[in-house]
């Protein structure tokens, strides 16, 4: 199990990816999970701005799980979201649904349940804290906000769902990052003893390659 949390556009997932690549282990997204809650609320009329309401919802969604490709992929009967989870609106209010505790619970549950498909890297905020605070590789991703903002600008620029200026994403990254840095429950940190890496001016070989020499000398080995 390899555990990786930061902030947005950080570079989370295309290191976990890359590194789940060369070892061969399976990429969880845990962020899409709450995107999921904040998709289906959305969809049946919950206020993700209520925490009440959303705490009495949570328990109603069903999320499908199945491995494909590198990675586990979630389905909401029988429909994967896709792109539908990266629209402004989700991010605007994936926070304040990640922030309600019955949430929390509910990924958590989901996260630890993937154990059953083998070995995981699993991305996210809380991932190296609350859910597998136990990995023996626990690595921790940061970034400026402007690298971060101008990463996540030109992502949605490349999945054609861009409308936002460079600032506007970056001011929506600094309040997600104040919201899940101060949340009661599981908040973003850095663990004890997990690794840090700024990513701000390292090339993503250079991120994959620093994730890989931190690994415990035995995984080393299944770099292929």
């Amino acid at each position: 199990m390899i555990a990786l949390d930061g902030p947005s556009g950080a570079g989370k997932s295309s290191v976990a990816r890359r590194v789940g690549g060369l070892l061969g282990f399976l990429h969880v997204d845990s962020g899409a999970l709450y995107r999921i809650m904040t998709w289906q609320c959305l969809l049946h009329g919950v206020d993700p701005a209520d925490p009440e309401a959303v705490a009495a919802f949570a328990p109603t969604v069903q999320v499908e799980c199945a491995v494909r490709q590198g990675a586990v992929a979630f389905f909401v009967e029988g429909r994967e979201p896709g792109d539908a989870l990266r629209t402004p609106e989700i991010n605007r209010y994936a926070s304040p649904v990640a922030a309600v505790k019955a949430v929390r619970d509910r990924v958590t549950a989901w996260l630890r349940g993937l154990t059953r498909f083998g070995d995981l890297i699993v991305e996210g905020r809380d991932i190296t804290t609350a859910v597998f605070p136990g990995s023996p590789a626990r690595f921790y991703l940061v970034a400026s906000a402007e690298a971060r903002a101008e990463r996540r600008r030109l992502e949605e620029v490349a999945k054609g769902i861009a409308d936002q200026t460079a600032e506007e994403v970056r001011r929506s990254l600094l309040a997600r990052d104040a919201i899940d840095s101060t949340r009661q429950h599981a908040p973003l940190r850095k663990a004890d003893g997990a690794v840090e890496i700024d990513s701000t001016h390292l090339t993503l070989d250079e991120v994959v390659r620093a994730v890989v020499d931190a690994l415990p000398e035995g995984w080393r080995g299944r770099v292929v």
